[in-house]
């Protein structure tokens, strides 16, 4: 995975949701948190695997809906973020948090019924075999996002700490048919790139999103979109 050692530290840790999602940055929050619930609901009482739970912002978003979620990360300061968010919201006996490798999940064939990932195909090395477990363990839903070879995060890519590895639409519909997933929707967005609204105050956001929202509603838009959101079933 690139970037393992530094997502890895309790500094990084501490400060990844106020460093992503303060300023311009809350916009980018709520509209991927609008994107996982489009997505997956409804889901109470469903068995859900988030895959790189991060510091928990969508593991306990669903937790507060009912889901009972298992939420895995590779970063052991990642999970203690999101299990202190979890006792604060009050839904500890919804959520399991994990330290483990995606590419080999401790989990039995079908056992989830939805399995998603955010934010985690842009830095995976062999996301043939990440997209694979994750199919294995659902026995029906699985959701992700990707960052997009022909978007403007291509500018300033080579500048992250951990980079990206951005994809095309073929490039994405061989990895979900080699999974032996059947992709279901796919959705396009931010025509301008996170990094730019997190330079941003928050009340200006909104005027850029207006006009991100207009160019995103047409064919070009869809072309040139940083993101994607796919959704498969197996």
């Amino acid at each position: 995975m690139k970037g393992e050692e530094w997502y890895q530290a309790d500094e990084v840790a501490q400060e990844y949701d106020a460093k992503r999602f303060s300023r311009g940055g809350r916009l980018i929050d709520r509209r991927e948190k609008r994107a996982v619930l489009e997505a997956l609901n409804p889901v109470e009482d469903c068995d859900v695997l988030e895959i790189a739970c991060g510091t928990g912002r969508f593991t306990v978003m669903l937790a507060e809906r009912g889901a009972d979620i298992v939420g895995l990360d590779i970063s052991s300061a990642m999970l203690s973020q999101g299990r202190e968010k979890a006792r604060s919201a009050g839904v500890r006996d919804h959520i399991e948090f994990l330290r483990g490798d995606a590419a080999r999940l401790p989990f039995p064939d079908d056992h989830f019924d939805t399995v998603f990932a955010m934010r985690f195909f842009h830095l995976a090395d062999t996301p043939a075999k990440f997209l694979a477990e994750m199919s294995r363990v659902s026995k029906g839903q699985v959701f992700f996002d990707t960052f997009n070879d022909r978007s403007t995060r291509v500018l300033y890519n080579w500048l992250l700490p951990m980079g990206s590895r951005l994809y095309g639409r073929a490039e994405v519909e061989r990895l979900i048919d080699g999974a032996g997933l059947t992709l279901t929707d796919a959705g396009h967005d931010f025509v301008l790139p996170y990094g730019f609204y997190r330079k941003i105050p928050n009340r200006l956001a909104g005027a850029f999103r207006n006009a991100d929202t207009t160019v995103g509603g047409t064919p070009l838009g869809d072309a040139l979109a940083s993101v994607s959101y796919w959704c498969a079933e197996v």
